[in-house]
């Protein structure tokens, strides 16, 4: 038994502090942070924004194009042309639109798990609502002047799923803020109390 637990004895302050070196007691600390980090709700805001990011992200259309002859639809990876008749591709561009979901994604795992500093959450987490919206703005702008991007009259316009997807993390990254907003004005009352 001694071979998997080494107890260290220190005294400090009149106690004693026993550090354990176990696996499975490491496993229990880690498993201890991670339903701290579950606990507060800008964790769960978070991880449904990374969720839908993340179907963006795996090339769901964002919106299509219609003439008489072909479809274009517009995905985070580029523009692809459709024909009409027959389904197959006429052509391809791309666009590095997905770097910045996949930007976004980090970005948001990287505020979660900075849960113990309360000011780099905050900062992260505006960081990360300025940049979504950034690129929200963009996908608006290119739903309405993406006809422009491919030279062609254009008869109608659909909206697909990717768009849908999107548009809906991005009131998640807000309660997150919010979230995060309550914590930090939380812990400086607590402060002033001190």
């Amino acid at each position: 038994m001694f071979n998997y637990i080494n107890e260290i004895f220190l005294l400090n302050g009149g106690g004693i502090i026993y550090f354990f070196s176990h696996p499975i007691l490491n496993l229990l600390s880690l498993f201890e942070n991670f339903r701290t980090m579950i606990q507060r709700v800008q964790t769960i805001y978070l991880s449904i924004a990374i969720i839908l990011l993340s179907f963006v992200t795996f090339g769901t259309t964002f919106f299509s194009f219609l003439n008489e002859t072909s479809r274009f639809s517009f995905s985070s990876y580029g523009i692809t042309e459709y024909s009409i008749s027959n389904g197959e591709i006429l052509s391809t561009t791309s666009f590095p639109f997905f770097i910045g979901t996949i930007a976004l994604i980090l970005l948001c795992f990287l505020t979660i798990m900075s849960y113990k500093s309360v000011n780099r959450q905050f900062k992260l987490g505006r960081m990360v609502f300025g940049i979504y919206f950034l690129m929200l703005l963009t996908v608006i702008l290119m739903s309405y002047l993406g006809d422009a991007l491919i030279d062609t009259e254009t008869t109608s316009r659909e909206m697909d799923l990717g768009f849908i997807l999107f548009v809906a993390g991005f009131p998640f990254t807000f309660l997150a803020n919010t979230g995060i907003k309550r914590d930090k004005q939380l812990l400086e009352s607590l402060d002033r109390l001190r």
